[in-house]
């Protein structure tokens, strides 16, 4: 890859995706170059569905921009961004399958057609190609001694960033792009309609719901987080990083009393650097991924499953 490639990379990560950003930068050389490049094509394909929706792009017009993203990101047409060419060149080098390349643009495209998932398993499928493929790539890239031990963690650890995103994300996903990605079936077992998420009310049922969505995301955390361990020495501190970072969401929600409607759940600069620094001291001290995860991230550990109040998921009084 050319280094003004990999800086092109860089731009549109430092500046779409400032938390994973952070900890990208802990990580080697090797590795950090080929996660900007990475990033990119991610972020790329992703605003092709999500500024067309913002721009009232037609559906079929977004379908036709993404096919022709994906015949780029394969070296089957002439690339528009330097990050294309530089995507298809680590892609070779790495030796990552097509079919990943398949699976996250046809997620992509699944967004254009699909603003509802009426069981957990419905956005599982669709997250095998938003979230599990990107895991897959950022395994073949740090290039673990163990993938197949490494991998299937690595894919849980995406999952649980991107349930992390689409808890957060629920004012900005339905308004701008009328996206409800919690599942229907949870919605509707706690008493709570679209109608209601779409006039951005908050109530009882919907921090139940909330409550119940964050706990199934941290037991995926947890997942991934036991998989650290699997991947190259100097991979897992960054890896660790970023699950603290992502998790630490939920600790604002929380602080929020599960209103995500009324104002976006965001992490400051100071707590950022907050976390940093209190996850890297204990590291110094234990280089066991997970039992620094649970001393410091916002994820409880797996003796301590949060239910109800009893564990501090508090409702919010109304």
């Amino acid at each position: 890859m050319k280094q003004e490639q990999i800086q092109a990379g860089k731009a549109i990560q430092k500046r779409t995706g400032k938390t994973f950003y952070l900890a990208t930068r802990f990580l080697p050389a090797r590795v950090r170059d080929a996660t900007h490049v990475l990033y990119a094509f991610f972020r790329i394909a992703d605003d092709v569905v999500d500024d067309a929706d913002a721009n009232g792009v037609p559906p079929d017009e977004q379908a036709a921009r993404l096919e022709d993203l994906r015949e780029q990101a394969l070296g089957e047409a002439d690339r528009s961004e330097p990050v294309l060419e530089a995507f298809d060149e680590l892609r070779a080098q790495y030796d990552i399958a097509d079919e990943e390349v398949h699976e996250f643009v046809d997620a992509m495209k699944t967004d254009i057609y699909t603003s509802r998932y009426e069981r957990y398993e419905d956005l599982e499928a669709y997250m095998r190609g938003s979230a599990a493929a990107v895991g897959v790539m950022m395994t073949a890239i740090m290039d673990p001694d163990d993938p197949d031990t490494a991998l299937p963690h690595a894919i849980a650890l995406g999952e649980a960033f991107q349930l992390t995103n689409f808890l957060r994300d629920v004012r900005e996903d339905v308004l701008e792009r009328d996206r409800i990605y919690i599942p229907q079936e949870t919605l509707r077992a706690h008493g709570v309609t679209d109608e209601q998420i779409e006039r951005l009310e908050i109530s009882e049922s919907f921090a139940t719901v909330m409550a119940e969505e964050l706990r199934r995301a941290e037991r995926l955390y947890r997942e991934g987080v036991a998989g650290i361990r699997y991947l190259p020495e100097d991979c897992q501190l960054p890896v660790l990083l970023a699950a603290v970072l992502y998790a630490e969401h939920h600790r604002v929600i929380r602080a929020q009393e599960y209103d995500v409607l009324s104002r976006e759940p965001s992490l400051s600069t100071t707590r950022k650097l907050h976390c940093l620094l209190k996850t890297r001291w204990h590291w110094h001290w234990n280089r066991d991924p997970e039992a620094v995860f649970e001393r410091v991230s916002a994820v409880p550990g797996p003796d301590v499953e949060r239910t109800g109040t009893e564990h501090g998921d508090r409702l919010p009084m109304r």
